[in-house]
């Protein structure tokens, strides 16, 4: 079943970003939020993600002309073949709002979550025909960004997750599909964990916010934007492989597990923080973080698009 008529639940940052996603696919958009003001936020977020979508895309301006806001939930999803949730992350907000979702969308229409952290099995529980609600967790800024991770719940029907997963990749993205749920999924908690160790290395004294940053730019986070954490240790062993990693790198890896911290988000930690990112900031000069952001992602994306082609040509 073909997928043209979107709606959007919910217009914060990652709305705004599921919006100009869809509209640069060609399809029909209905947005909908609740807040004083939502459908100019809207609008400007929407036309500046648009901007930076047309950066060697070719996108037309014209995408946004197939931008509805429609204040009225049950109106804005009446006529979806797919609703994509981005309310507030609680799980009776979730609970409700999918609930309402549910009776107001066409009985074949899916309805996905972009929640970060809470399970599809607690968020489904009073919808109609819970076997449609999944999860499908974007990455920010969502326009740039290829992983959506797709899971379901207790309710879930397979052929939902099916549908999610072929969806999402006609958007150009690179979803992932969960084998079980577990709160944060997978690339919340990948990133908690680095997180956990830069606060503790913060705390510790060992290194700057800036420094710390630096380590993981110029270092692993550039290996990993090109090979993930499992193909890096291959690549590690060098003509060995993995096994040869295993054999080199083993105990030392096993000796840095049992060495990681364990802090704890104190006042005083945050405030170390705070400084240290206002530091960074100010050294960085000019250019403002999130358009060098959007710049990088650019370039990634584009480099990463000659290597799939190359691939696709030697099947």
């Amino acid at each position: 079943m073909s997928i043209d008529r979107v709606s959007v639940v919910g217009c914060g940052l990652v709305g705004i970003g599921w919006a100009a996603t869809f509209l640069a696919r060609g399809l029909q958009v209905t947005c909908t939020d609740p807040a004083p003001g939502a459908e100019g936020r809207l609008r400007e977020g929407v036309a500046a993600d648009l901007c930076h979508l047309q950066i060697r895309s070719g996108l037309s301006a014209k995408a946004i002309d197939a931008l509805r806001f429609e204040p009225d939930l049950a109106k804005a999803v009446r006529d979806a073949d797919w609703v994509q949730e981005n309310g507030p992350e609680t799980v009776d907000a979730k609970r409700d709002l999918i609930a309402a979702i549910s009776r107001g969308a066409p009985d074949n229409a899916v309805i996905a979550s972009s929640s970060s952290s809470i399970t599809v099995s607690a968020m489904q529980t009073e919808a109609n025909r819970p076997e449609r609600v999944a999860l499908g967790h974007p990455f920010i800024p969502v326009p740039l960004m290829a992983l959506v991770e797709v899971a379901g719940g207790d309710l879930t029907a397979p052929a939902t997750l099916d549908r999610a997963m072929a969806f999402y990749r006609s958007l150009g993205k690179s979803p992932i599909r969960l084998k079980r749920e577990v709160p944060g999924h997978v690339g919340n908690r990948l990133q908690a964990a680095l997180m956990r160790e830069a606060f503790h290395l913060l705390q510790e004294g060992v290194a700057s916010v800036e420094d710390i940053d630096l380590a993981v730019t110029e270092g692993p986070g550039a290996r990993w934007a090109v090979s993930g954490p499992f193909i890096s240790h291959h690549l590690a062993g060098g003509a060995g492989g993995a096994r040869r990693a295993f054999e080199h790198l083993g105990p030392a890896l096993q000796a840095m597990w049992a060495n990681l911290g364990t802090p704890s988000l104190t006042a005083e930690l945050q405030q170390k923080a705070l400084e240290g990112i206002a530091q960074s900031l100010a050294a960085r000069g000019a250019l403002e973080p999130a358009e060098e952001r959007v710049l990088v992602l650019h370039a990634i994306r584009e480099a990463k698009k000659i290597f799939r082609e190359r691939r696709a040509e030697n099947d």
